[in-house]
């Protein structure tokens, strides 16, 4: 029998599902390079029916964060794997519709320029459109970044790159700086060592939403493996690599984080920064360094390295990621931890406690000091008025701490809730920059009116921006750039660990001090992951039953409340409607409330929970505390098993 024999065969015998007979046919008609051909043949000679429809059930999809997958296959075959890096990459990234590999990406580039073109329609510029690239450290990333690139360039584009891993808030600023029609990132951010992703931007410098994202997709599938042979081989030729004046223009903007730098100067913070592999210390350390802060960086995470051979997962938001930072902490007397994911659009830390040891906090607890830091510290320095305004916002994701939202009307301005995903905050920015411009005459240059002026026409005729979070550890503060940023991140936090350590605090006593203004909250999370296409059919079968049969109730908690994302019309604090999406959020009778939805980059199913408690006294806070998280606990058992329940039903 021939492999395609066998693999119908396979299709037959229901050990592949259609889809992946579909695809690997279609592959093996394609005329594959001999190493992709030997790969399928090695796969279906040993019955890997499990890997083969995990690897092409589908075609890898655009999710909220642009397309992301394995490079390496659970069962690799000989052929692709070749003669291992020094690192370990394979020669090959694993075959595959549903992996991301030079097809899929070659796939990805041919649509998005076609996308573009479209988009720009009579305009000189569709002729060359314009695209930049960036990609951290991981397996495959430069030669995705370069095949991507020669692709773009083959088509008739022009394509800029740097000249070696760069993070994803760079990339997002490089858009606008460039004046580019497009952008991607190579990176799979957090994600386990065998992924890596494709993020896509346009020209705003953020990543694509409505009707871009579905506009692209159309034209990807479009797109024919038939065609993509021709692009297989690089020539990067006619890229253009960027050098130091776009690195120089990037720190110059992330440095505009510290509303106060002479916080900073005054007050010799220690940090203890770590890169975790990461491109994080391209940037994160100078900043931190030229502000005047003590900086000690982990020494053996901070080369470059796709293995991330230091840590089980490169997730900030993971104690054990920021155990070598804590242990050096620890010996140095450093007052913070400061820690970016390998793309480091993400930061994570640990603060000293009054005790005198390092103490973690959450990426929603460190977004809300943050946020009430920068609203006292813009009414301080007379950027919005001390009473506030409904001119100036915070944004955050629903699954965000409500905190937050408490924080935003405390001080008298307006809170926008989005979408998961910082696409969404960053379409706000661009509703807002759009309502400025179309106020004022013609010829007014938004990116060259000085910030502080800035502010105050948004103020006048728009909505002025004051900071945004999710509680996915990002953070962006302000609209040079449009996505979530660690690098300014870590300036912003060492400015405020730097201000409370001037007041004789601890930040835990300050974050003490916000619950004592606003009420005590706490956050859980449960995260189901589901491997591959059984895994697919799980999360789908949660996301369909909560529609169809919603929870009455978990224990004696009866559930008060039940909104459908995907199929009621729900307006934000702009009276905008928010566009549907499957994710369900649910309000219990004692008042605390979860949110549910399918994760977009990773795969699993996700639940954020949300406690909330008065506080009448300093006294009293320990005991609520302590109440507040034994109810959160035994609420997310009950989710918990509800859920896992609904997926094997």
């Amino acid at each position: 029998m021939t492999t395609l024999e066998k693999i119908k065969a396979a299709g037959a015998a229901k050990q592949l599902m259609p889809g992946a007979v579909e695809n690997l046919g279609a592959f093996l008609g394609a005329n594959l390079p001999a190493w992709a051909g030997a790969s399928i043949d090695e796969l279906v000679a040993k019955g890997a029916w499990s890997e083969l429809n995990d690897r092409f059930y589908r075609y890898l999809e655009f999710g909220t964060g642009g397309m992301r997958g394995r490079t390496i296959g659970v069962v690799p075959a000989a052929a692709e794997t070749g003669r291992l890096s020094p690192i370990g990459t394979p020669e090959h990234a694993a075959i595959g519709s549903n992996m991301l590999n030079d097809f899929t990406l070659i796939r990805a580039v041919v649509g998005l320029f076609r996308y573009t073109q479209k988009y720009l329609g009579a305009r000189p510029e569709a002729a060359r459109p314009k695209l930049v690239i960036a990609h951290d450290v991981r397996h495959f990333s430069r030669s995705f970044c370069e095949l991507a690139a020669s692709v773009w360039t083959r088509l008739g584009g022009e394509a800029f790159i740097f000249d070696g891993p760069r993070p994803t808030p760079q990339l997002s600023f490089s858009v606008r700086w460039l004046k580019a029609h497009a952008g991607i990132v190579i990176t799979a951010s957090h994600n386990p060592p065998h992924d890596n992703g494709f993020k896509a931007y346009f020209e705003d410098g953020a990543q694509i939403i409505p009707p871009h994202d579905t506009g692209i997709v159309a034209e990807v599938n479009a797109v024919a493996l038939g065609e993509l042979g021709a692009f297989l081989a690089k020539d990067i030729s006619k890229v253009t690599t960027l050098g130091r004046a776009a690195d120089d223009a990037y720190l110059a903007v992330a440095a505009t984080a510290a509303l106060d730098p002479g916080v900073l100067r005054k007050t010799k913070l220690k940090v203890v920064y770590t890169n975790i592999h990461g491109t994080g210390a391209v940037h994160s350390l100078p900043l931190l360094l030229h502000a005047g802060c003590d900086v000690e960086a982990v020494p053996e995470q901070l080369d470059f390295d796709a293995r991330f051979p230091t840590v089980k997962s490169p997730n900030p938001e993971n104690p054990e990621a920021l155990a070598m930072a804590i242990k050096l902490a620890e010996l140095k007397g450093s007052d913070v931890v400061l820690a970016t994911d390998p793309d480091a659009d993400r930061m994570g830390c640990a603060v000293r406690n009054r005790a005198g040891k390092m103490e973690l906090i959450t990426g929603n607890q460190i977004g809300s000091l943050l946020a009430e830091y920068r609203l006292m510290k813009y009414k301080e320095l007379g950027w919005i008025p001390a009473a506030g305004t409904p001119n100036a916002c915070i944004i955050n994701t629903v699954v965000t701490t409500q905190l937050q939202a408490a924080i935003g009307r405390g001080h008298g301005v307006k809170v926008i809730e989005t979408l998961t995903g910082f696409k969404w905050i960053a379409a706000k920015l661009a509703r807002y920059e759009q309502k400025l411009r179309a106020a004022m005459p013609a010829g007014f240059d938004y990116e060259a009116t000085p910030f502080a002026e800035r502010a105050k026409l948004l103020q006048q005729h728009s909505t002025f921006y004051v900071f945004g979070t999710e509680e996915s550890y990002g953070y962006l503060p302000n609209d040079y750039l449009r996505d979530k940023d660690g690098n300014s991140a870590c300036l912003m936090f060492a400015e405020l660990c730097a201000w409370v350590k001037g007041r004789g605090l601890t930040v835990p006593e300050y974050l003490d001090e916000i619950f004592l203004r606003y009420g005590f909250y706490l956050e859980g999370v449960i995260n189901l992951y589901y491997e591959g296409a059984s895994g697919s059919a799980k999360i789908k079968r949660i996301i369909e039953t909560y529609r169809a049969n919603p929870p009455k109730a978990f224990g004696d908690v009866q559930v008060a409340k039940f909104q459908d994302y995907g199929r009621e019309k729900i307006v934000d604090a702009d009276g905008e409607t928010i566009p549907s999406q499957d994710l369900y959020f649910v309000t219990l009778s004692n008042g605390y409330k979860f949110a549910a939805r399918g994760s977009g980059t990773e795969p699993k199913m996700k639940f954020y929970l949300f406690a909330s408690e008065k506080v009448a006294s300093a006294a009293e806070l320990p005991a609520v505390k302590a109440k507040t998280r034994a109810t959160l606990e035994g609420l997310i058992k009950l989710i918990d098993a509800d859920a896992r329940a609904r997926a094997e039903s």
